[in-house]
């Protein structure tokens, strides 16, 4: 491509399927890409025609069935397990980050015309988290003007039991770093954010700023490392690691390679629905594990009414196969909600070093 400004023609025709040429933001020369199969059209035309002609307009986004048109997991998308503590899963969701049309500093260089002609722009297409971020930060910005009295962990639980681990053709969505196959939640997530039906969810996992004290309480800080985080007097006679998120996470390490864990996880969920529901539990298990829930039914007869239970893994630490997920769901016997949480059984952060 960025031979092209040394030829003679006016305008390119590019034919690549390649995911990573939809990408380039740097395109100094006029010119479109086209797949194999819309070149044949083309070329059928201008074949046919004595005098063929081109446009170039601008399309908004259009989703389509082929593996390069649907959401997907981008290839430079950060991964789990987190680093800095891997007993919570990461990440949270995905969101549109690849080739966004982003406001842009009109000062600074921007696209250019051969190699000697910059110009400045007021918005450019750029890719990454910085892209993906406002995106989930303005989700969160309208779920706090539509429940004002949501606290930001029923905000972040909101969007990630209501995120969509499919794409459009609804199946898994596919992390392209990895041939297409399926993503896991150590890529996904919970899955893409949907901000319509994160607007009512059903049920919110909430934590209260004492379970966050319990969390860092449990990390074998010194009362220094403990207090810098916290930054306030706190109470650490309940330490405790299982803290009430929408998501799960059994970790193994190599020193237990070969062995048959148990991890139990304790969760209370609150009803923001209408009024009285019922859920029954979905389950699909990680390979190869035990699963248990207790109940398997919940059962509220008001809103802001709260119901708990525990969930129960029995799994292998198996270093060979790292990472195995599956998921959760509680679905309200009406189908107007369905509550996901991801569940994922994986090697801890320490064995990808």
């Amino acid at each position: 491509m960025n031979n092209l400004p040394q030829s003679n023609v006016r305008a390119a025709i590019l034919i690549a399927e390649e995911p990573p040429i939809f990408r380039f933001n740097s395109f100094p020369f006029p010119g479109v890409v086209i797949t194999p199969t819309e070149a044949r059209e083309v070329i059928n035309y201008a074949s046919r025609s004595s005098a063929p002609r081109a446009t170039i307009d601008f399309q908004q986004t259009i989703l389509g069935t082929e593996p390069r048109e649907r959401p997907a997991l981008s290839d430079d998308a950060s991964r789990g397990p987190g680093r800095s503590y891997d007993g919570i899963l990461k990440p949270d969701l995905m969101a549109p980050g690849v080739s966004i049309l982003a406001a842009y500093y009109p000062h600074a260089t921007g696209p250019r015309i051969g190699n000697n002609i910059f110009l400045s722009t007021d918005y450019t297409l750029l890719s990454g988290t910085s892209m993906a971020c406002p995106h989930v930060s303005g989700t969160a910005a309208l779920l706090k003007a539509a429940h004002p009295d949501w606290s930001p962990a029923a905000i972040q639980s909101a969007m990630m039991t209501t995120a969509n681990p499919l794409d459009n053709t609804n199946q898994p969505i596919k992390d392209m770093a990895f041939d297409y196959t399926a993503a896991t939640p150590l890529g996904i997530g919970s899955g893409l954010v949907d901000p319509n039906r994160a607007l009512d969810p059903g049920l919110i996992y909430d934590v209260s700023q004492q379970d966050l004290v319990n969390l860092v309480c449990s990390m074998n800080f010194t009362p220094e490392q403990t207090q810098t985080l916290i930054r306030s007097s706190h109470n650490c006679s309940t330490p405790s690691a299982d803290l009430n998120y929408p998501s799960f996470v059994a970790l193994f390490s190599f020193a237990e390679r070969g062995r048959t864990l148990t991890r139990r996880f304790q969760r209370t969920v609150t009803n923001v629905g209408d009024g009285a529901a019922r859920y029954r539990v979905k389950l699909e298990r990680p390979e190869n594990t035990t699963v248990r829930i207790r109940p398997q039914t919940l059962v509220f007869q008001k809103k802001y009414e709260k119901k708990s239970y525990v969930l129960t893994i029995r799994y292998k630490a198996d270093i060979e196969t790292q990472n195995r997920d599956g998921s959760l769901t509680w679905i309200e016997e009406n189908g107007k909600y369905r509550v996901r949480s991801p569940i994922m059984v994986s090697a801890g952060a320490d064995n990808f070093d």
